[in-house]
């Protein structure tokens, strides 16, 4: 398997290397050259196989000869034996036709470990056969942070510099951070949004020198080895409901479009989704394009849903390229439109092809606040609020009233206690395997939102790519 980029001039990669290098150096992302395609017959053979089993069934092509089977079951064994469910990602029926997908059941309670976790192995994997050093660098809205810190913290040649907008996170979520105290992880508290903390990012990708000196690389959604490890649950959520012998819809609450594209490509190689739902809150750019075709950047508006408080949603990029024919060169052009501009109208064309697999919803404040008191009354199911939009659109979505929604369950409702609490009047615990969070010491550094600043904090303390 090689992968290319999606503004078409990048080198292709094979697996190992795409891994290590998160953003692609012509400033796109890495996707797979071609998809991978399942056939019914196979998707078929996935009932009754573990999560980790099914996770080597989907993620070996994209593999290729990077690792062969017996070391990607060890890698995925190791990285799911830290969740506490069984399952993995279990599935919870709310009613007939709706049901939930927990994917908070790994280290850090969010969905990101479901990725994160088997990134850091495959990363000290890698790295353990190559004389270098890897200086990763992430934005962070919440949850991403903690989640590969979790992963990264204490492996050997790795530093980690995660940036988060300075009050813009929950209590959990920061101290799930910053009390990480391993001498290879660093906290970024940065003044401003998270599309500032992620804007750096990328510039700090495209500033040659600087990347080439630390040997970076990325733990956001762009890295394809984190969107891939997503596409699983997809696989094994939709064989446990009937696939492929009917099709599934599922409800995706998402602010930069990584998990939703996850379901893309679980789409793209076969399997049989009647519908991705992209539910956005009121920062509501995803909705715009796909609805309306207006994707264009607003004022971050912070809500009780901090994950999904973006205005720059860097995956949209992956269906983009798709949409342009898989056009680098076209893509490109587009793409430098709207860096320079921040505005980018959508052809009816794409928004029609788009709108054969996706459909949008906006969930304002209110609406989350009732999903999740229906939950909680209807259900018994105490939700956190991106969860809640997620269900929201569920409950609003015009299909077939045969097919099933499920609705990612991303967060465990005890990372947003107050939110939760405002609307159910239930204050969730958090679980014992995290008990101790506001009695740790928190160490981070606050930092102007300019590439300057963090630049020279990171290299005060990163290691050089190559030892000296």
């Amino acid at each position: 398997m090689r992968y290319i980029s999606t503004r078409g001039t990048a080198p292709a990669l094979d697996f190992e290397n795409v891994t290590l290098t998160g953003l692609a150096a012509d400033g796109g992302l890495y996707v797979p050259e071609s998809w991978p395609r399942f056939t019914p017959e196979a998707i078929r053979a996935l009932a009754g196989l573990s999560y980790v089993d099914t996770a080597v069934e989907v993620m070996a092509p994209f593999v290729g000869d990077a690792l062969g089977r017996d070391e990607l079951r060890a890698l995925c064994a190791e990285a799911y034996g830290r969740f506490d469910h069984e399952a993995v990602t279990p599935l919870v029926q709310l009613d007939g036709r709706n049901w939930l997908l927990e994917l908070f059941h790994g280290p850090t309670l969010a969905f990101k470990d479901v990725a994160l976790q088997l990134l850091g192995l495959l990363f000290e994997r890698f790295l353990s056969q190559r004389d270098t050093h890897l200086t990763v660098v992430g934005a962070t809205s919440g949850d991403t942070g903690s989640a590969a810190i979790d992963a990264l913290a204490g492996r050997a040649k790795v530093d980690i510099f995660m940036l988060h907008p300075l009050g813009r996170v929950s209590d959990v979520q920061r101290r799930q951070m910053t009390t990480v105290l391993a001498p290879n992880v660093h906290n970024i508290a940065i003044e401003g949004s998270f599309d500032d903390a992620q804007a750096l990012v990328k510039a700090m990708f495209a500033d040659r020198d600087f990347a080439g000196r630390f040997r970076l690389s990325a733990v956001n959604s762009i890295n394809w080895a984190r969107l891939m490890a997503q596409i699983v649950y997809y696989f094994y959520a939709a064989v446990r409901l009937g696939t492929p012998d009917r099709p599934v819809a599922f409800s995706v609450p998402t602010g930069n479009f990584g998990d939703v594209f996850a379901g893309y490509a679980a789409a793209r190689m076969g399997l049989p989704v009647a519908k991705l739902i992209v539910a956005t809150n009121v920062n509501d750019i995803l909705h715009r394009a796909l609805a309306e075709g207006d994707y264009s950047v607003g004022t971050v508006t912070p809500t009780a849903a901090p994950s999904m408080d973006i205005q720059v949603s860097s995956n949209f990029e992956r269906l983009l390229f798709d949409l342009h024919g898989r056009d680098g060169a076209a893509l490109a052009q587009t793409m430098a439109g709207f860096e320079a501009t921040k505005r980018l109208a959508i052809p009816a064309a794409m928004r029609d092809e788009a709108a054969r697999l996706f459909t949008s919803a906006r969930i304002d404040a209110d609406g989350m606040a009732l999903a999740m008191r229906h939950a909680a009354e209807r259900s018994g199911q105490v939700i956190d609020p991106h969860t809640a939009i997620g269900l929201a659109a569920a409950h609003g979505a015009d299909l077939d009233p045969q097919v099933p929604i499920v609705t990612l369950a991303t967060a465990h409702p005890a990372k947003f206690r107050d939110a939760v609490e405002r609307a159910t009047g239930q204050r969730p615990n958090l679980p014992a395997r995290v008990g101790g969070l506001f009695e740790r010491e928190e160490r981070y550094a606050t930092l102007p939102a300019t590439l300057e600043a963090i630049e020279a904090h990171i290299a005060e303390r990163a290691t050089a790519a190559v030892p000296a």
